[in-house]
């Protein structure tokens, strides 16, 4: 009895195919494999943890560590991890990084400014998720036609205004 292919909600990454189907796993993580052009792939393929064994939160402290003391033997002797590999680490996250910026610059035609608010509105963004703030309603939303920003509205009710 052959098996039953479904159409996944990700195409295949190597071919673009839709005939995929689970294909077992390795090492905890499921795999799959594409019914057109026959090549099995995981689901980190393409990211900064494919091939990777250490647990994606052990990453993130030792790259954590890194940026907070600006130093690899400082993360080592925190981390236990080698600095080599903590070397690496940071190269794939960098990587990803450049991958992501130059995709904001040039799929949403971006400039430089409006990139460096974007990864601040990121970073600001986590920081308060890890703070457990709550959201308001329009957090995110830029002020536009038909709203007042709170400066405008500071400075029409202060009576004092240009």
């Amino acid at each position: 009895m052959a098996r039953q292919r479904t159409k996944q909600s990700e195409p295949c990454p190597h071919c673009g195919g839709t005939s995929v189907w689970s294909n077992g796993s390795s090492r905890t993580h499921r795999r799959w494999k594409c019914g057109d052009c026959r090549k099995s792939f995981g689901t980190t393929l393409g990211t900064p943890m494919y091939r990777l064994r250490t647990k994606p939160d052990e990453i993130a402290k030792a790259l954590l560590v890194v940026m907070r003391r600006g130093s690899l033997r400082a993360a080592e002797e925190i981390t236990r991890h080698k600095y080599e590999t903590i070397r690496e680490w940071l190269l794939a996250a960098g990587a990803q990084a450049e991958a992501l910026t130059e995709a904001l610059v040039k799929d949403l035609e971006l400039d430089e400014v409006e990139v460096d608010a974007f990864w601040s509105f990121v970073g600001n963004a986590v920081t308060a998720l890890q703070r457990g703030q709550v959201r308001h309603r329009g957090w995110a939303v830029p002020p536009c036609v038909g709203q007042r920003s709170r400066r405008g509205m500071r400075s029409e009710g202060s009576g004092g205004g240009a």
